[in-house]
C-alpha cells in the first residue's frame, strides 16, 4: 500500500480501526485507467459484488464509482451494501443515523448534478476529511465543506470499536467542490 499523507498517518496507530476503514485503506491510491481502458481492479469489484444493478450500471471506470467503492468496502467488512449502491445518495439508507459523524461513518454529500459518498476520517471547523473512491479519479483523502453534508450513517456494530469517535484535524483550507 502506498504511504498515507502525513496528516492521515495517525490512522496507522489506531487499534482497532473500524473494519470499513481497514478495508478502504487497503485500496488507497487505486486509480482509474486513463483514456479508453479500464482498471481491472475496479472492474473486479463489480464481479465480486455480484449485484445485477451494479453489473448493469457499471460498465467502465469512467462511470462515477464512489458508491461502488463504498459497496466493496462494506462487503469486505461484512456489512450489507444498500440497494442500488452506485447512486451515492442511496447510502443515506445504510446502517443507522449517526448524529455526530465519527470515524468510519458513511457520509453522503450533495454536489452539482448529484451526490457523493465517502468515509469519515476526521473534521475541521468547516470541513469533513473523508476517504473515498472516485475522488480525482482515485481512492484518496480530501476535504469537503460541512455545508454539503446530506447525512451521516453508522454501520451496525456488534461491538463498536473504541476508535469510533470524532477526530479534529487541521484543515488545508482547500475543499473539494465537485468530486469525479
Amino acid at each position: 500500500m502506498p504511504q498515507l499523507p502525513q496528516k492521515y498517518r495517525f490512522l496507522e496507530a489506531l487499534s482497532p480501526l473500524p473494519r470499513m476503514v481497514q478495508e478502504a485503506l487497503k485500496l488507497f491510491d487505486t486509480r482509474e485507467q486513463p483514456g479508453p481502458g479500464n482498471n481491472p481492479v475496479i472492474m473486479q469489484w463489480v464481479k465480486e459484488l455480484d449485484n445485477p444493478s451494479i453489473r448493469r450500471g457499471y460498465t467502465a471506470d469512467s462511470v462515477p464509482w464512489c458508491g461502488l467503492f463504498i459497496a466493496i468496502v462494506a462487503k469486505r467488512a461484512s456489512k450489507t451494501p444498500v440497494k442500488d449502491p452506485l447512486w451515492a445518495l442511496n447510502w443515506g439508507k445504510f446502517g443507522v443515523d449517526a448524529g455526530q459523524p465519527m470515524l468510519g461513518d458513511v457520509l453522503t454529500f450533495i454536489r452539482p448534478g448529484g451526490g457523493h459518498v465517502a468515509l469519515y476520517i476526521g473534521e475541521s471547523a468547516k470541513s469533513y476529511h473523508v476517504l473515498g473512491g472516485n475522488q480525482s479519479d482515485k481512492v484518496c483523502f480530501l476535504e469537503i465543506g460541512k455545508e454539503r453534508l446530506r447525512g451521516a450513517r453508522r454501520p451496525l456494530y456488534m461491538n463498536q470499536p473504541t476508535t469510533v469517535k470524532p477526530y479534529v484535524l487541521q484543515t488545508s483550507g482547500t475543499f473539494s467542490a465537485n468530486e469525479d
